[in-house]
């Protein structure tokens, strides 16, 4: 029988204890609710910013979009680099790059400005991403790691019920939106000095080497489709010779990123290591829980705000029950998967909560009752704080600590993807349909309309009444439908987590308990970046076997 043997701290041969870890995470979780608090301040700030600007409603979906997509690219980049170069140093880069984008984004005067400077505040949160889920698989072990994963989850839940309510705030008084940018540059700044006196992170050495090739490539094949959905429907038809050009040009790209990601000795996203059936299904279920969960929730500021009339501060006040079941399910679930090292009960269960959260909210239009939308609301919450972090943790319980930052930005780049394609189609989609029931409207007003134009961008301040009422009707009836399709989404994360089997939490940082007897010797391959293999679930006993 082996004996579990905890995490060594990088100074010393003496295991870390749970305050040398929570000292070690504190800086981590600081950086990365700073990085959440300023999508979340952004997204019920968007109304306002866009309709300040003069933007669009696509114009609206790629200031999320932006940001997402950078992400998505990045994150792989990052995991990479975190497994070659020292991760503290990479962690305290991303949060310098993130503070660059979110001043630069406070000064922006136009619509591209902002938008060039979401992209560089989507880098740094990247890494911000795949970082902490690297270190923390880093220093844990995975049956101890449920319980510092469920603090994550708290402070992301705790950013995201705060953001909408400082974002509003900070919208609704003489401060202005810029500031909602602003505000998260002191806490980043304390961030990095609490990250530079309290992280410890083991060193793992090798001869780094950049797949360059790999992340244009990544880069190109994530961003056409978003491209794509951008334009159709609005300057080409959604079924032509530009369609086919552009969905064309991404599969051939997907191949080709393919075929070098698996030819590269050094992968940015390491399909062989994630070959096995638990990261296959986990990918599937975690593209799912990214469009149900980053296209459903950028779209409910909006609703609130456009299609109800409240205020920034109240559209952030009504949002507190999704974010309150995500703080609660994700602290519980994982203070109960490090207890019993059972993880699969709490991934189905989140996505079936998920799923039934999403479907009753594409029942919704301008006149739902607001105590109805706060069950939905909640529902999807409890099934997201379930779901996030699980499936990060049942992967990186098939991998060794040496691919633990590769193996993580890789499900987090898949949950990223997820979100950027989500937000730009459904922000299609919104536009199409907004567009269609105004001008239905409009045309129904008849003789009463007659001069009225219709609004072009989200500046909807100068509206008479009835158009306004038209507009408020169309942004109301037309979001219940994009959450309709997050449902669909999230109906497949539920049968890929059925499908996903269930083995148990080792106890170990590393896949082999080190041997204290034997001193590492010079050719070892954690000092020379011997060869990798993936782990065949073959190796692992299912529980209950």
């Amino acid at each position: 029988m082996s004996t579990a043997v905890a995490p060594r701290r990088a100074d010393t041969d003496a295991p870390m204890t749970h305050r040398q870890i929570l000292e070690s995470m504190t800086g981590l979780l600081a950086a990365l609710f700073t990085a959440m608090l300023s999508s979340t301040i952004v997204s019920v700030a968007l109304p306002t910013i866009i309709g300040d600007l003069h933007g669009t409603q696509r114009q609206y979906t790629w200031v999320i979009t932006a940001a997402l997509l950078a992400t998505t690219v990045s994150t792989p980049i990052w995991g990479k680099l975190a497994d070659l170069f020292d991760k503290k140093l990479m962690v305290q880069i991303a949060i310098g790059i993130f503070v660059a984008g979110s001043v630069a984004a406070g000064f922006s005067q136009s619509v591209p400005f902002l938008l060039s400077m979401r992209v560089v505040q989507g880098l740094g949160m990247g890494g911000l991403t795949a970082l902490v889920q690297a270190i923390m698989g880093s220093i844990i072990a995975p049956r101890e790691r449920g319980r510092y994963a469920g603090y994550m989850g708290a402070v992301m839940a705790v950013s995201t019920v705060s953001g909408p309510l400082l974002g509003g705030l900070i919208v609704d008084t003489s401060l202005g939106w810029r500031w909602t940018f602003f505000v998260c540059v002191p806490l980043a700044i304390v961030a990095l000095f609490v990250i530079q006196a309290t992280l410890h992170v083991p060193s793992i050495r090798r001869n780094p080497k950049i797949d360059y090739l790999g992340a244009v490539l990544l880069a190109a094949t994530a961003s056409l489709p978003m491209i794509w959905v951008t334009f159709a429907g609005n300057d080409y038809a959604w079924w032509s010779w530009q369609t086919a050009a552009f969905l064309g040009s991404t599969a051939i790209l997907l191949v080709i990123t393919i075929v070098w990601e698996l030819k590269t000795p050094e992968p940015l996203v390491p399909l062989r290591l994630l070959a096995n059936r638990t990261a296959a299904l986990v990918i599937i279920a975690s593209v799912a829980v990214g469009i149900g969960m980053f296209g459903g929730t950028t779209f409910l500021g909006q609703y609130f705000q456009l299609a109800r009339g409240y205020t920034p501060t109240h559209a952030g006040l009504l949002t507190i029950p999704l974010m309150i079941a995500m703080l609660a399910s994700s602290t519980i679930t994982g203070q109960i998967v490090s207890r019993t090292g059972r993880w699969k009960r709490f991934l189905v269960g989140g996505a079936i909560l998920l799923t039934a959260g999403l479907g009753l909210l594409g029942t919704i239009d301008h006149s739902t009752p607001i105590w109805h939308m706060s069950i939905f609301m909640a529902l999807m919450g409890l099934g997201m704080g379930a779901m996030m972090q699980n499936l990060v943790l049942a992967v990186q319980n098939t991998v060794d600590v040496r691919d633990i930052g590769a193996t993580s930005a890789s499900v987090a780049f898949f949950r990223s993807l997820g979100g950027a394609i989500g937000v730009s189609v459904l922000g299609a989609v919104l536009a199409d349909q907004v567009q269609d029931k105004i001008i239905a409207g409009v045309r129904a007003l008849g003789a009463a309309a007659s001069g009225a134009t219709i609004p072009s961008d989200l500046d909807l301040t100068a509206l008479p009444a009835p158009i306004l009422a038209i507009v408020r009707g169309a942004y109301g009836d037309a979001t219940g439908h994009l959450f309709l399709i997050g449902a669909c989404f999230a109906a497949v994360s539920l049968i890929a987590v059925v499908l996903i089997k269930e083995v148990p939490l080792r106890q170990t940082v590393a896949m082999q308990p080190a041997k204290p007897a034997v001193e590492p010797s010079a050719t070892s391959p954690v000092q020379t970046g011997g060869p990798r293999r993936a782990i065949d679930e073959r190796e692992l006993e299912p529980v209950g076997a």
